[in-house]
């Protein structure tokens, strides 16, 4: 009897150890992710989805996201039906996504960045020497009704007073931007450039197309091969390779800055007339949807899109606050810059097949 007695005891303490280890284990699983959610991201928000704490923070919230990247508009093409989200750049490609997948609106904005072109202290000095921008520390203006002036007139640098002695300033006078058929920051290059070139008018039909159609034309064939993605273009610059102008996020300067590395003479150059790049989530599922609001609803993943430079809807304060050691580099409110219209997604298809053909 003390026999059985001893085996009964023992297969009740180690059916106890089980439970207490299956406890722990429930415990530990506590806040960890439930829900795995697919997206499509322009390439720009990579390194915030790659960021452990981002995903340390969505983890907590229910969540593991994956991603794939690709071109705002190029998602277009793409079969859609595995993602729970699309998530372009901008409005008007995420307008079009949300028609053709019948999505219901509004459609979920957590922040924003504009656009600006970065430049080495030596070039941007030549623009500022012949009026093309206004220079303040390491950051500046750029006068896009002078600069398109120049465009249409084929400008050369070495036609630009100053370039003496600057070997790296040859050729046509242009701003490297990335393919607007296929990308957004493309296509609100020329969505800005059409508004000036149009003297002050959003391109609405193919009329107003037709107008600035040649100047449209002349700025991207110029630049021959264009990156396929901002991402792409910015690490070229940070590397010292490419184009003396390059055409980038804000973002992308304001993480550079964040996480302490920089470009030796770094010039940050925001264009008098832009078109701001309002980062637009398209939701495909119901989880896409919540995965969307989330990103600008909840705190911390706020402050660490700040931390990637983005601008977060609402509160400027948030951007003002964790930017303030790089106000040399940054216009942190904007001043001086103009937000002009986008126009219709089909519109800007046309001016950016006509602009590429």
């Amino acid at each position: 009897m003390r026999r059985i007695a001893g085996i009964v005891l023992a297969v009740l303490l180690i059916g106890g150890v089980v439970t207490a280890v299956v406890a722990g284990r429930e415990g530990r699983d506590t806040g960890t992710a439930t829900k795995t959610v697919r997206g499509v991201i322009g390439s720009e928000k990579a390194d915030f989805f790659a960021d452990p704490a981002v995903v340390k923070a969505l983890a907590a919230k229910g969540y593991t996201v994956k991603t794939e990247t690709s071109g705002s508009w190029a998602m277009e093409d793409l079969d859609l039906k595995e993602y729970d989200f699309a998530f372009p750049s901008s409005q008007a490609p995420a307008d079009a996504l949300a028609d053709k997948h019948h999505v219901r609106q509004p459609l979920p904005r957590p922040f924003y960045s504009p656009l600006v072109v970065v430049a080495h202290r030596s070039s941007a000095q030549v623009l500022a020497a012949n009026g093309l921008a206004t220079l303040d520390h390491d950051r500046g203006t750029l006068h896009m009704a002078a600069y398109l002036d120049a465009a249409r007139r084929d400008r050369t640098w070495q036609q630009l007073k100053g370039t003496r002695g600057h070997a790296e300033l040859t050729g046509t006078l242009y701003i490297a931007t990335t393919d607007p058929e296929t990308s957004n920051s493309g296509a609100l290059y020329l969505a800005a450039a059409s508004y000036v070139a149009g003297g002050g008018r959003v391109a609405a039909d193919k009329a107003d197309v037709d107008r600035t159609a040649p100047l449209m034309r002349k700025l991207i064939s110029v630049q021959g091969a264009q990156q396929p993605s901002s991402d792409a273009a910015f690490r070229d610059f940070v590397s010292g390779v490419g184009n003396p102008l390059v055409l980038v996020y804000e973002s992308q300067v304001a993480a550079l800055l964040h996480d302490s590395r920089g470009v030796d003479d770094l010039t940050v150059l925001y264009p008098d007339t832009t078109a701001n790049s309002d980062h637009t989530v398209v939701p495909l599922t119901q989880t896409g949807r919540d995965l969307g609001e989330l990103l600008g609803a909840d705190p911390a993943l706020r402050k660490l899109a700040v931390q990637h430079g983005f601008r977060p809807q609402g509160d400027s304060a948030e951007f003002t606050a964790a930017t303030d050691p790089y106000t040399s580099y940054l216009n942190q409110k904007l001043t001086g810059v103009r937000q002009v219209p986008v126009p219709t997604s089909a519109v800007l298809h046309e001016m950016a097949r006509r602009a590429r053909n």
